[in-house]
Parts: structure tokens; C-alpha cells; sequence
């Protein structure tokens, strides 16, 4: 049994095995709630940490974040020891990042909450962003992006009829009678953007447009060395802080997390 569990209050500096302590022991609690057969009905355990930047490292070990299944075996243990029939596919995710979603509960003493889905929930995830014009004339040079908004589509201009006969608006538009050289190399239905909420993030997606698919989309992220080509409408890209997208030609734009302007203000 786990020693740990003894002890009613944690007093002292944030330190790897304190954060370990007392998240197992909330753990633990929160798989005493399901005694009694319900814990067959959970699936997954949502680790949500929120630390500072300079104690990143603190709880990164404290989960032995690139230790494969490490720390679900820890859990896994305590389901084991408190007869709490946990199914054997089971998901341990653990996300590092300020958005916690108000279903998760935040444990006390440490930058963590906890969230147990179970079979008949998913959990809602919210995030935005901005896109920044790097190259290009668009008709605003940064635009914010919720994830409450739906396909936010990318093209030239702002309202154009497409080869279904429809008119499609996107929201992110290069207008056809710019000066700008690179305009005339976006489509008019060129990509679109997406909020994933199985992995919390946003993902762009290539669309049917005018442009050659070799040339249709590329991508420069700081997570990848390699240039990233997405020519597939079906295969999308994640979004990361940072990443440049080169749109037909030379039109360019940037994701991330902050906004240009507060930064300057």
C-alpha cells in the first residue's frame, strides 16, 4: 500500500515528489468514488497541468512525461490495491497548457486538474489563437480564432462562387484586386481551419481549390525540420506556436498562441 496516502496536508516548496504525492493521492480518492462496479464505465483519466514555464521540468517529472505508460502503471496500481475495476484499455492523457476546462476538478497545492471521463462523456475542449499575414494582402493583418468557431475557411475573397455553384465566405481573405503579387496565387477555396477537440488543438486542412496540389500548401514548423507538404484534403496538420504556412506561391501566414498586437502594446 502506498505510504503516501498517510499524510493529510503537504507544506513546502514545489518539488517533484511532492507533486507525484499528491496527485496519486487525488487520484486515489476520485477512484474511491467508483467503487462498486462503476469504474468499469471510465475511460479515460485527463491529467490538465497549468504550472509556470520555470517549473514545467518539476511536473514534466513528476508524470515521467516520454516514460511510456510509467505513470498510468502507477495509477493502474492504485485501481488494483482499492479493488476499483478500471477496463484494461484505459487512457492515460496528460496536457500541458493554460486552458482547463471547467469539467476537470483543480487539485489544491499544485498546477494540476483532473478529469475522469467516463463512456457516456466526452469532454469539451476550448482553445483560439491568431493567424498573423506575413505575405500577402489580406483584409486584416491578424486575425483571432476560437474554437468555438466551425471551419474557418482560407481563399481569395471574401465571398466567391465556387465550381458547385455555391457561394463560399472565408473568413481569412485575400482580395483579388490587391497590388499584392502574391494574392493571385491563392484559390479561391485554398484551406480551412478546424478546432480537433480529441487533441485540443487546431488543424489545417487543404481544400479543393485552383492551385496544383504539389504547390497547394506548405508548411515550416519549429516542432519539424522538414518542410511539410499537405496535399491531401483528408490528411490535416496540426497547428503549433509558430508554424509559417505558405499558401500557392509565396502567400504566408503565421499561427500562434498570442496576439502581435498585445505583445507590441
Amino acid at each position: 500500500m502506498f505510504g503516501l496516502f498517510k499524510k493529510s496536508e503537504y507544506e513546502g516548496p514545489v518539488d517533484v515528489k511532492r507533486v507525484r504525492d499528491i496527485l496519486l493521492r487525488f487520484i486515489k480518492e476520485e477512484f474511491l468514488k467508483a467503487e462498486g462496479g462503476e469504474g468499469r464505465n471510465i475511460k479515460a483519466l485527463n491529467l490538465f497541468v497549468f504550472c509556470t514555464a520555470t517549473e514545467k521540468q518539476i511536473y514534466e517529472a513528476a508524470v515521467y512525461l516520454g516514460e511510456k505508460d510509467r505513470f498510468k502503471d502507477e495509477v493502474q496500481r492504485i485501481a488494483d490495491d482499492y479493488a476499483v475495476d478500471i477496463p484494461y484499455d484505459w487512457e492515460m492523457i496528460i496536457n500541458f497548457g493554460k486552458d482547463v476546462p471547467v469539467e476537470a476538478r483543480k487539485i489544491d497545492n499544485i498546477d494540476v486538474a483532473v478529469f475522469i471521463r467516463t463512456n457516456d462523456y466526452t469532454i469539451q475542449r476550448t482553445g483560439s489563437g491568431y493567424i498573423r499575414i506575413l505575405n500577402g494582402e489580406a483584409e486584416k493583418e491578424e486575425y483571432f480564432i476560437d474554437s468555438n468557431d466551425g471551419k474557418i475557411n482560407i481563399g481569395r475573397e471574401k465571398k466567391t462562387r465556387v465550381d458547385d455553384g455555391y457561394f463560399r465566405f472565408n473568413h481569412i481573405a485575400f482580395p483579388a484586386d490587391s497590388t499584392h503579387e502574391s494574392n493571385k496565387f491563392v484559390s479561391r477555396q485554398h484551406a480551412h481551419i478546424e478546432w480537433d477537440n480529441d487533441s485540443g488543438s487546431f488543424m489545417l486542412y487543404a481544400d479543393e481549390g485552383g492551385i496544383p496540389p504539389r504547390n497547394k500548401i506548405k508548411i515550416r514548423s519549429p516542432k519539424n525540420e522538414n518542410l511539410i507538404k499537405l496535399i491531401s484534403i483528408n490528411i490535416g496538420h496540426r497547428l503549433v506556436e509558430g508554424d509559417q504556412v505558405i499558401l500557392g506561391d509565396s502567400a504566408v501566414i503565421e499561427y500562434s498562441n498570442h496576439s502581435e498586437n498585445n505583445q507590441n502594446g
